[in-house]
């Protein structure tokens, strides 16, 4: 989708392509992906399994390599047919945040401790990284759970934990696999009332994978994807 305020794409794909295997058993899981996703947007990612929801959501985040194509992120060019990253966990400890369907936090680390260990792994110290925690356990309403551990947690609790996780370094690029697939309908609510909230205001750009139609009136725009191919460039959420 283009957008009208003139900002620059925080995630800007140019023929992204993945294959599998090779000869006459390469499997064409993406195929010439254009895509662009600006500051502010939460955009949904549908599509029928094995159409490669997953396989592009992995390629944004930096842990699957493309076999071709153009991605940038945040202005940087980090992969033009190649990776131009050396240290990609580097990469994306400092631009991503990856929510996933079920939270994996530790479970041997109280919430703050979860949330702590990914600014102390950016560098930051301990003290400094366990004030931010609790800062941010404050900003999604989950600060008073945060000495509990994870199977103490209930969905809802657990998943802000996660998503606090995942905004620990302050990324502006934020991506969710399926992640309101295990709540009811009132803490799916919440969580995207959460997503649509960091979006407004730290200007960071969602894509969320899903299947859950509870939630595709909260978009600002979806993607279809089937057979390795976007179906349109982005459909207006109702």
């Amino acid at each position: 989708m283009e957008n009208p305020s003139g900002d620059s794409p925080l995630i800007e794909l140019e023929g992204i392509r993945k294959h599998f295997g090779t000869g006459e058993a390469v499997v064409h899981a993406l195929t010439s992906i254009d895509l662009k996703i600006y500051p502010g947007e939460v955009v949904g990612l549908l599509g029928p399994s094995g159409s490669g929801k997953s396989t592009l959501l992995n390629i944004i985040a930096c842990i699957l390599e493309p076999s071709g194509g153009l991605m940038r992120l945040e202005n940087e060019t980090v992969y033009e047919d190649r990776w131009l990253r050396p240290d990609l966990r580097k990469l994306r400890l400092e631009k991503i945040g990856f929510i996933f369907q079920f939270h994996n936090l530790l479970p041997f680390l109280t919430t703050r401790e979860n949330v702590a260990v990914v600014m102390e792994l950016a560098g930051k110290s301990p003290i400094e990284a366990q004030k931010e925690a609790v800062n941010l356990l404050e900003y999604l309403e989950v600060a008073h759970r945060q000495e509990a551990y994870p199977a103490n947690l209930s969905g809802g609790e657990a998943q802000r934990a996660a998503i606090a996780r995942a905004l620990a370094n302050r990324p502006r690029i934020i991506l969710a696999d399926e992640p309101t697939a295990a709540l009811d309908s009132v803490r799916a609510g919440v969580v995207m009332d959460l997503l649509g909230r960091l979006a407004a205001e730290q200007l960071a750009s969602i894509l969320v994978v899903t299947h859950d139609e509870k939630i595709f009136n909260r978009f600002d725009y979806i993607l279809r994807l089937r057979d390795g191919r976007l179906e349109d460039s982005g459909t207006k959420a109702a």
